[in-house]
């Protein structure tokens, strides 16, 4: 085979192989929409453990598209009636027992939810899966028995992300979201988030149990369980206002 003849070949086998590759936006996107849809409204229950005790919450949330979500305790007996907004880019908490709304600062995202391993913006999702990071498709491997696309997303510039890295697992047949990384500064691997237990919930099929484990905890874990969902039900923006926090029920 002449040079050029091969030359040209090699091109066109790399341009093929090139063209097979998915963007790895769009399979972020579709595991969203997934998850999420136009809107969702969801009934959770959350279990801390500590290597002490073992305490339980119990939650509705509702979401729309990917600028407003609430989240309103319902157990225990002391948190009920609490509520967390996000709107746009504000995220309020309403605090019934003092009657008090307070707005969040970017700095409190880090910080832990409800004393759980979660974070503030792991519930209210200010950051962007989609708009905040670059995102790269480093290989394929099975988890939970499904062949995943294994992504590396790293925040750009300026955007309010608490981890440098984020490594998730989504399945290739139907986009479930079955694991994610996240690491640290100094690229230490901080925590680790399993998704479980595929069901039917509303009118999709999706992992419904969610493991959080911080790496430098012995003993501490946060699990979340969906008990019931309704996706892409009619829900006014006018819902998720501020003036709205005190009468969620």
């Amino acid at each position: 085979m002449k040079p050029f003849t091969l030359l040209f070949s090699l091109l066109l086998v790399a341009s093929s192989l090139y063209a097979q590759q998915p963007d790895p936006k769009d399979i972020l996107r579709r595991m969203e929409d997934k998850s999420r849809g136009e809107s969702a409204e969801m009934t959770m229950k959350m279990t801390v453990v500590r290597p002490r005790f073992t305490r339980e919450m119990k939650m509705k949330s509702w979401s729309k598209g990917q600028q407003y979500s609430l989240v309103l305790l319902q157990e225990p007996v002391r948190d009920k009636g609490t509520v967390f907004l996000k709107r746009q880019k504000e995220i309020w908490n309403y605090v019934p027992s003092v009657d008090r709304m307070i707005k969040l600062p970017p700095s409190m995202m880090s910080q832990s939810w409800m004393g759980s391993d979660f974070s503030n913006d792991d519930l209210v999702r200010e950051s962007s899966v989609i708009n905040d990071y670059t995102h790269q498709i480093l290989r394929s491997e099975t988890k939970e028995g499904l062949d995943c696309w294994v992504i590396e997303m790293l925040p750009k510039p300026g955007s309010t992300v608490v981890y440098s890295k984020v490594v998730v697992w989504v399945s290739k047949a139907d986009y479930y979201h079955l694991r994610t990384e996240n690491y640290g500064d100094k690229g230490e691997l901080v925590s680790t988030m399993i998704m479980s237990d595929i069901k039917k919930l509303g009118n999709r099929t999706l992992p419904s149990r969610m493991e959080l484990t911080p790496m430098d905890k012995k003993g501490h874990k946060t699990i979340m369980v969906y008990e019931a969902a309704q996706f892409d039900a009619s829900i006014a923006e006018s819902f998720f206002s501020v003036q709205n926090l005190k009468n969620i029920r």
